[in-house]
């Protein structure tokens, strides 16, 4: 009997996990070695990065969890209150790194740029920047709010070492030791914009936000030019929940029409959708022509 394939998502979310302990690991080498607190920041983050990694697996395999009776329509919204813990770990994770720089400002210790310790730090952020790249162009096409969410805030750790790096070689070629606990702190602003970014958009999902105009206008055609024999279809409403598109509106017909010519042009319309929509569910409200209300899309 063959196993069943695990889904693309829960392995993208078990390999980000992976890399996210690999990456901690490396970072806390390359801050022991150095000294830095912008570097020992930079590793506290990372420590974000394991636990949004574990939120976002936790998530991906809840929302991919069939509907039942106690959630007919699915798990999938798992993932936003997913991006809402993520967010809220990403600004304890400031909190920390602020602490830690208002610390070392105060009373500044000298640090080393050991190449080794570089080197190391180098090396996790390739690693970083690949994975982001990919992670968050995999989880657009997966349509997983959840593994997004661990992509660009793993881009802003990015960008965040860079920085750090680079303040790092400064301090030590200046001999300002404060320019360090500076960078920490820069980091830790950074760490914050990046929570917000990922609370917003978790909120936006919660509401229930219509999908984008562009998509919305593909719809509208494809209710159109497939609706032959229909007189009209309006009060068209569409939302996102994580990889489900939910589309449903009010397909008015002549009253003298079959249930059974009626139910023909639903299933054309439907399938033509799905073509469109790899993830789908599709309500159609079938009204008699005195229904009519002469608005949304008129097909004849």
């Amino acid at each position: 009997m063959q196993t069943p394939q695990m889904p693309i998502a829960i392995r993208l979310a078990l390999a980000s996990l992976v890399l996210a302990v690999v990456v901690l690991a490396l970072k806390g080498v390359a801050a022991w070695l150095t000294g830095s607190v912008a570097l020992y920041s930079d590793a506290l983050e990372s420590v974000v990065n394991v636990v949004t990694a574990i939120v976002a697996l936790m998530a991906v395999r809840l929302s991919a969890r069939p509907a039942n009776a106690a959630l007919p329509y699915g798990y999938y919204k798992a993932e936003y209150f997913s991006a809402v813990i993520i967010g809220i770990f990403i600004a304890l994770a400031a909190v920390l790194i602020f602490y830690e720089a208002y610390r070392a400002f105060v009373s500044p210790h000298p640090f080393t740029a050991d190449p080794l310790g570089i080197g190391v730090s180098v090396v996790a952020t390739a690693i970083n920047g690949a994975w982001a790249y990919w992670l968050v162009r995999l989880g657009r096409r997966e349509k997983s709010v959840a593994l997004e969410s661990d992509g660009k805030h793993l881009w802003t750790d990015v960008l965040s070492t860079v920085g750090v790096l680079a303040g790092v070689l400064l301090a030590v070629a200046t001999g300002i030791h404060q320019i360090d606990p500076i960078l920490a702190a820069l980091v830790a602003l950074n760490v914050l914009w990046s929570g917000w970014q990922v609370l917003r958009q978790s909120v936006v999902g919660l509401m229930d936000v219509a999908v984008d105009p562009k998509q919305l206008a593909v719809i509208k055609e494809l209710i159109s030019s497939n609706a032959d024999g229909a007189i009209e279809a309006h009060d068209i409403r569409t939302r996102q929940a994580g990889p489900m598109m939910f589309i449903e509106f009010h397909l008015v017909v002549p009253g003298t029409m079959s249930v059974e010519a009626a139910h023909a042009i639903c299933d054309r319309i439907e399938a033509k959708l799905r073509e469109a929509v790899d993830e789908a569910t599709i309500t159609i409200h079938v009204e008699p022509e005195e229904k009519a209300k002469h608005s949304g899309i008129v097909v004849v």
